[in-house]
Order: C-alpha cells, then sequence, then structure tokens
C-alpha cells in the first residue's frame, strides 16, 4: 500500500511541475507578443517623425521598447541614464535635455 501512495505522490507532484512549466511557458510567449507590439509602435512613432529615441536620459526602468545589451524591452534599464537606453521624444529635442551624465545622444551612449 505504500508503494501506491509513493507513485501516486510522485506522479501528483510531477504533473503539479509540469503544469507549472506550461504555464510560464504560455505567459513568456504572451510577453513576447506584448514587446513585439510595443516594438511596432514605436517603430511607427518614429517613423511618422514625430519623435525621436533619446539615449541616455531614461531612469531606471522606465525605457522605451529596448534598451541594448542585456535587456528585452520597455521597462528593462537597470540605471539612470543608461546610455544604451532611450525614452521617445518631440523630434529635435534629445539633445537639449540635460541629465547628471550629460545631454541626450541619437545614438548609443557607451
Amino acid at each position: 500500500m505504500a508503494d501506491y501512495k509513493t507513485t501516486t505522490l510522485v506522479a501528483g507532484a510531477f504533473a503539479a511541475a509540469l503544469a507549472a512549466l506550461t504555464a510560464t511557458s504560455a505567459n513568456a510567449q504572451e510577453f513576447t507578443a506584448a514587446q513585439k507590439k510595443i516594438q511596432a509602435e514605436h517603430t511607427a512613432l518614429v517613423k511618422s517623425g514625430k519623435v525621436e529615441p533619446c539615449f541616455g536620459t531614461a531612469l531606471k526602468g522606465q525605457n522605451d521598447c529596448y534598451a541594448g545589451a542585456g535587456t528585452t524591452c520597455a521597462g528593462t534599464s537597470a540605471t539612470d541614464y543608461q546610455g544604451n537606453a532611450f525614452k521617445l521624444v518631440p523630434k529635435g529635442t534629445c539633445t537639449t535635455i540635460s541629465t547628471p551624465s550629460g545631454p541626450g545622444s541619437l545614438s548609443p551612449k557607451a
């Protein structure tokens, strides 16, 4: 009888773990789809000519989509004024933005 209980317990634990992995995978796919949508929206805004990406001006976790190596999308910058993270700003205003790390840049900062 003890072997039956152990087998049932192990099978139940395995099923629970498998369900958790499946849920995590589904959540990751939804997150990726959301990232792609945000990135497409930002690309369309930039192409419209109304805004431009301004690097080095975003606060930690407040960047717009894609902050460079080690990040994925909006809200993933690790530090304030991260050189490869950007905020979308009205066209022509980026280099006039002053930060403790210097002015905003139209290209990623080192």
